[in-house]
């Protein structure tokens, strides 16, 4: 309860430049699955450790989980 709390406040900071209802939609998928969210986070986090630009990791990652993503985002609505 208290984690998912925190992890909420984390990103709406982060989120903080997105329209509200986008930011909402983002929140309940990574609330919803952070399991999925978290293995994203260590790809990127390790593309960027192996040199690559953290813009370019992410797109990579995203990418590659493309099809997930779009399935996320289709439970959501």
């Amino acid at each position: 309860m208290i984690k998912e709390f925190l992890m909420r406040q984390m990103l709406k900071r982060q989120l903080k430049d997105m329209p509200q209802d986008q930011q909402e939609q983002l929140i309940e998928m990574v609330t919803k699955n952070p399991d999925f969210f978290q293995k994203i986070a260590l790809e990127i986090q390790e593309k960027t450790n192996g040199g690559m630009d953290q813009m370019a990791a992410t797109m990579a990652v995203m990418k590659n989980h493309q099809s997930e993503l779009q399935g996320l985002m289709k439970k959501d609505k």
